[in-house]
């Protein structure tokens, strides 16, 4: 459109042209045990990066462990229902990284930039996240849609990540950073899901 704000092709930013989304086990047997995040938070925040990739079409990798072995059932009916189109790729390792298939999914979507979420933050998001930042990926842990089992747990392995090169982003600046400019097409994405949000969000903290 006339005026719009260009995209770059070396934008050092997240674009919905140059990342992908990774989400790890939000079964509900990880889901009880969190205790950094309150549980409702937790599920609205993945949920609305969930939207936003569905929005900006971002490749997504969908990963569940224990699922074939009979110890966890699939993922959270409510994010299974932000994508629709994405199929569970279940795991027995605890570090996804070492899956051949989760591997080969990531490998496979050619994009070096990943949106990290998952549960716990100490071992699912940590565990891969120090592997991919070791073979030239960059990694942004989204630290309001993860959680520990503990404030000292997720904390701590916040602090690992940033250290070893990662960089941290919250569900709603993903999002803002996927849009970038209200002139650009798609403005309308970001504005359903801020108006889908923050009543929710309201409504969580009353």
């Amino acid at each position: 459109m006339a005026g719009e704000t260009p995209v770059r092709e070396d934008d050092h930013l997240l674009t919905p042209d140059n990342a992908v989304l990774v989400l790890i086990d939000y079964q509900p047997e990880q889901v009880g045990t969190v205790a950094s995040i309150g549980h409702a938070e937790l599920m609205l925040n993945v949920t609305a990066v969930a939207r936003a990739a569905t929005a900006y079409r971002l490749p997504v990798v969908l990963s569940t462990v224990g699922v074939r072995l009979g110890a966890n059932s699939g993922t959270v009916e409510e994010l299974r229902e932000a994508l629709p189109d994405t199929e569970e790729i279940d795991r027995t390792t605890l570090n996804s990284w070492e899956d051949p298939d989760f591997r080969f999914a990531v490998e496979a979507t050619g994009r070096r930039k990943v949106i990290m979420t998952g549960l716990w933050t100490e071992v699912c998001v940590a565990f891969p996240t120090l592997d991919m930042l070791r073979e030239g990926y960059e990694i942004y842990p989204v630290a309001d849609a993860i959680g520990g089992v503990s404030p000292a747990a997720h904390d701590h392995a916040m602090q690992r990540m940033v250290q070893a090169g990662a960089q941290p982003v919250t569900a709603i600046s993903l999002t803002a950073e996927l849009q970038r400019d209200w002139g650009r097409a798609g403005a309308d994405n970001l504005r359903s899901i801020l108006r889908w949000y923050f009543p929710r969000l309201g409504e969580i903290r009353a």
